[in-house]
């Protein structure tokens, strides 16, 4: 890696509609919500993360024509993320409900537009955008879907080897198909999940053996990195060495919604700066808890919120500051 290697997603950015509710309506019922909000969603919150802390960003996914497509391409032209594709003129982005109860808890509905729709020419089209030293980010919402799974896992285990791949399997892991995640976790050299993620692709699995185990699935050369919210994080790094834990940082949360993307965009912009593996992952925990400390999900810190949180000392030995 190098100061030049950029992040590109190879996901959705869709739009996110939150409301706020006292509780969640009856089966037939109502509520009145006490806020709204419309703003750029899904994976924009990793490519955010990633240019942020100074990495080229690139979304190379799709989007299309209409209000969602537009807040889309405006919000990542805002924080100077690149596209690949043209925009689609069948249809418009998708876009997702969230309803946050008055406990903190999320309920999701999400309608997918275009983005579920992709063309075998759009996959060589995302493949041959990508250029040696890149980190690939790859997320299982997109291997998921019916359309896109198969193309996606097809480019992944195409792209050469002075290419990274980083997996994110996201909630909805146990619902891939075995023959669209089977060639992406082959191709991939950083696997990085939630405990429930680990634990369900691990076998019940608790983070540390989870770690343990996934890094024995993936190539040779490849690292798993297990986040665990607010207690940071397990990592194995490539090789066969012992999994060792990477402590959080106490803060007092606000929000914990993008908290996890905040935390997969840093480890990428960290480690395409050449950081090694346990500094980048000490840095994205840092990342994903300066981001839960505000309301948002697009909420990584930029490099001098970053270093300001760690101290110059400790920034420096992450390439920053």
């Amino acid at each position: 890696m190098t100061a030049d290697s950029r992040v590109v997603l190879a996901g959705n950015v869709i739009a996110d509609l939150v409301i706020d509710v006292p509780a969640l309506p009856e089966r037939g019922g109502d509520v009145i919500g006490t806020r709204t909000e419309l703003y750029a969603g899904g994976g924009f919150n990793t490519l955010t993360a990633a240019r942020r802390l100074g990495a080229g960003a690139v979304y190379a996914g799709l989007h299309g024509t209409g209000p969602y497509g537009e807040l889309v391409r405006s919000a990542l032209a805002a924080e100077g993320i690149g596209t690949v594709l043209a925009a689609r003129t069948d249809g418009d982005t998708g876009f997702c409900v969230a309803l946050v109860d008055g406990g903190g808890e999320r309920t999701f509905v999400t309608s997918f537009g275009v983005d579920a729709r992709m063309t075998p020419d759009e996959a060589a089209a995302i493949g041959g955008a990508v250029r040696g030293g890149d980190l690939v980010q790859v997320s299982g919402y997109g291997l998921v879907m019916e359309v896109n799974g198969p193309l996606l896992a097809q480019m992944v285990a195409g792209l050469p080897d002075d290419v990274r791949v980083c997996f994110d399997p996201a909630p909805l892991v146990a619902d891939i198909p075995a023959a669209v995640l089977e060639p992406v976790l082959a191709r991939t050299d950083w696997l990085s999940c939630n405990a429930r993620e680990a634990g369900i692709l691990a076998g019940g699995a608790d983070p540390r053996e989870a770690a343990a185990a996934l890094r024995g699935r993936l190539r040779d050369g490849a690292g798993v990195l297990v986040r665990a919210d607010k207690d940071g994080c397990w990592l194995a790094a490539p090789g066969a060495g012992d999994v060792v834990h990477v402590p959080g940082f106490p803060v007092d949360a606000v929000d914990s919604n993008g908290a996890g993307d905040a935390h997969v965009g840093a480890f990428l912009a960290l480690l395409g700066r050449g950081v090694d593996a346990v500094d980048a992952a000490r840095g994205a925990n840092a990342a994903a808890a300066l981001a839960v400390t505000r309301r948002g999900p697009a909420t990584g810190p930029t490099v001098e919120e970053l270093v300001g949180f760690l101290g110059e000392g400790p920034a420096r030995e992450l390439g920053l500051g």
